[in-house]
């Protein structure tokens, strides 16, 4: 865009917007990219930081399950069902 372009954008943002609401506006994108860089710099840092712990890998399977005695109880319900007559 040549320079003319970015005056005439410039000047449309400061009427739609006002000479007084431009600053407050500027400053809380300010703080929210500085927010942002500093949570992302943070979520580095802990990604270094896991990467530097290096979990233990899990431990291969033997191909056997352990094995726990099972009490095995059968319990036998009277069958009390009788067949209805016919008329």
């Amino acid at each position: 865009m040549s320079p003319w372009h970015w005056a005439i954008v410039a000047l449309v943002v400061i009427i739609l917007f006002g000479s007084k609401k431009l600053p407050d506006a500027a400053r809380g994108l300010g703080r929210s990219l500085r927010i942002f860089k500093s949570e992302v710099k943070e979520m580095q840092n802990e990604g270094n930081q896991t990467q530097n712990a290096a979990p233990q890998p899990p431990a291969a399977p033997t191909g056997q399950l352990p094995t726990a005695p099972v009490d095995a109880t059968v319990v036998e319900t009277p069958q009390s069902h009788t067949e209805p007559k016919s008329a």
